[in-house]
């Protein structure tokens, strides 16, 4: 169920998230317009990152349960993140275009939303976090599929 205490894991999570999305803030691809966003979807967005940011923030690192067992969840999960890191590197380095915003990056389709989702997933079985499952369950129901919705738009309008 974890422990209350800062999550120094979490953390370097949150920065890992949030310096390429303020970045991308001020470099959005042209054509990007989430006006016809579900609202529905959006709504199980919001909730999931509000949940999944103190989620990962306030439940400390400690692993009670020892790390042999768990330690491959943790790997798995920073891998994602890293992949998350280079999904952004490509972005910026490529024009910050609708096509490489939204095109798969090294087999993950919709990168931009399914890895950060799948890597807290993990980071949630590792820590035992049933919140943290929880909370990426949901804010993977709002996030992938409000990409997946911009998907279907790109893809009808080429």
């Amino acid at each position: 169920m974890g422990h209350f205490g800062l999550s120094y894991i979490g953390l370097i999570y949150m920065l890992m998230i949030q310096i390429p999305n303020i970045i991308w803030a001020r470099h959005m691809p042209q054509g990007y317009d989430p006006s016809g966003e579900s609202k529905v979807l959006l709504v199980f967005e919001r909730c999931g990152q509000v949940l999944c940011t103190i989620t990962v923030l306030f439940f400390s690192d400690t692993n009670p349960h020892g790390l042999e067992p768990w330690l491959s969840w943790l790997v798995a999960s920073a891998l994602l993140m890293v992949l998350y890191e280079g999904f952004w590197l490509r972005y910026f380095r490529g024009g910050c275009t609708l096509r490489d915003f939204y095109r798969p990056f090294l087999g993950a389709p919709a990168p931009g939303a399914v890895l950060p989702v799948a890597a807290f997933l993990l980071l949630g079985i590792y820590g035992r976090l049933i919140w943290l499952v929880v909370a990426s369950v949901i804010l993977a129901i709002g996030h992938i599929g409000i990409h997946w919705q911009h998907q279907q738009t790109i893809r009808r309008e080429s």
